[in-house]
């Protein structure tokens, strides 16, 4: 698969949020305002890009080597949240307002299936490390485009006249099922 097709399809026909259901937390906890929302699409692209580059190293150049596969899943997540507290505290230091409008959602993100899965799925299709570092970055985008449109589409609806057992959480499951559905429509575009 050429590194365009791992992009396209991470970004839309295999988006990490709509079709493959990891990072539903932030997703739908932090997509109440755009602005948040574009935060935490670019911290989560970030961890994703950067990881990337050291699942793949440490996967292949410490575990394999020294026999200890089976200690990916640990090493992957100790990468992960070193460079979430890495981000945090920059964003902390560099922007405050958004620091706290994303809240305990931050620090989440190193539990984010999201960023654990991506590095997952690049080393069991057994990608090289330019097609791994593809494919977290269009993961990332595609979470950014996911998270942002559902919270534009938040925006909309609270401004709308919706039934009662509607509002919040119950519209907003609704509006990502849609979202779900035409994102779906991208998949067999590549192959």
């Amino acid at each position: 698969m050429g590194v365009i097709s791992i992009i396209f399809t991470a970004m839309l026909a295999d988006n990490i949020v709509l079709s493959q259901f990891q990072g539903i937390c932030p997703f739908l906890g932090v997509s109440k305002k755009s602005d948040t929302a574009l935060g935490m699409g670019f911290a989560v692209m970030f961890v994703m890009a950067i990881s990337s580059i050291f699942t793949y190293m440490v996967y292949h150049y410490i575990l394999i080597p020294v026999g200890i596969e089976y200690m990916r899943t640990m090493a992957f997540i100790l990468i992960i949240a070193s460079l979430v507290q890495m981000i945090e505290m920059v964003i902390k230091k560099y922007s405050p307002t958004l620091y706290t409008s994303l809240g305990v959602y931050l620090p989440l993100i190193t539990t984010n299936c999201a960023v654990l899965g991506t590095a997952n799925s690049a080393i069991d299709i057994g990608y090289n490390l330019i097609n791994t570092f593809a494919l977290s970055i269009a993961t990332g985008v595609g979470f950014l485009i996911a998270i942002f449109i559902l919270s534009g589409l938040r925006d909309k609806i609270d401004k709308t006249d919706i039934p009662k057992c509607f509002k919040g959480f119950p519209i907003t499951l609704i509006a990502a099922s849609i979202m779900a559905l035409a994102f779906a429509g991208f998949s067999g575009m590549f192959s």
